[in-house]
């Protein structure tokens, strides 16, 4: 399946860049691009993107806000911010927004690839530097208690938790644990139901805000 992408960012030569640069692949094309963050709104609700690339800086309305307003319109699109700054305001809201991703923009051409991919396929990452900025953030006291809910997890989906948490694939948990990958998919399926979350980014975060990764 082909992976349908809006490109927006209020520099047309940054978009003509990722435009050559999503060119290239096979599995992916270029559907739409968007100048400001209201022009990237409308254009994810006429092409409905599979992935919007979303500059967090953004003329008319910043990414943060396109972020949310394309959500409401059409959750099943995910969103993967780009931007220079890895500051800790930035990464907070545009996980609160919704994004799937967070990435920089000095990160290399394949890392973005890959985060094309993973968001698409219903996954979700952060920079490595910026993973180590939301656990320094959301791992800092006060701690809120974990959910009820996290007491209806197995012995086993606690664990995959944990190892969701360290920022692990379902690949490197799967050899971690030595059980089959399609094993880890369905547990971290249910892991997520169970605790009502979104993705992986939203597990991380709730590991981390309520320490539940030190227990």
């Amino acid at each position: 399946m082909t992976i349908r992408v809006l490109v927006a960012d209020d520099q047309s030569m940054v978009r003509a860049g990722f435009r050559m640069l999503l060119a290239g692949q096979e599995d992916i094309e270029v559907v739409a691009e968007a100048g400001t963050g209201l022009e990237a709104v409308h254009q994810a609700a006429r092409f409905r993107p599979t992935v919007v690339l979303m500059d967090i800086r953004m003329p008319e309305l910043d990414g943060i806000e396109a972020t949310r307003r394309i959500l409401e319109r059409t959750p099943q699109t995910r969103v993967l911010i780009l931007t220079t700054f890895d500051l800790d305001e930035y990464i907070y809201n545009a996980l609160q927004a919704g994004a799937s991703g967070f990435v920089l923009k000095d990160d290399p051409p394949e890392q973005l690839l890959a985060a094309v991919r993973t968001v698409a396929a219903g996954d979700a990452l952060l920079s490595p530097a910026v993973t180590r900025r939301v656990i320094e953030q959301f791992a800092a006291p006060p701690r809120p208690a974990p959910p009820p809910a996290y007491e209806e997890l197995t012995a086993r989906e606690r664990e995959i938790f944990r190892l969701l948490a360290e920022g692990m694939s379902n690949a490197e948990i799967a050899e971690r644990l030595v059980i089959g990958d399609t094993t880890v998919k369905t547990h971290v399926t249910h892991v997520l139901q169970k605790l009502g979350l979104r993705d992986r980014v939203q597990a991380v975060v709730l590991a981390h805000r309520t320490g539940l990764v030190e227990r």
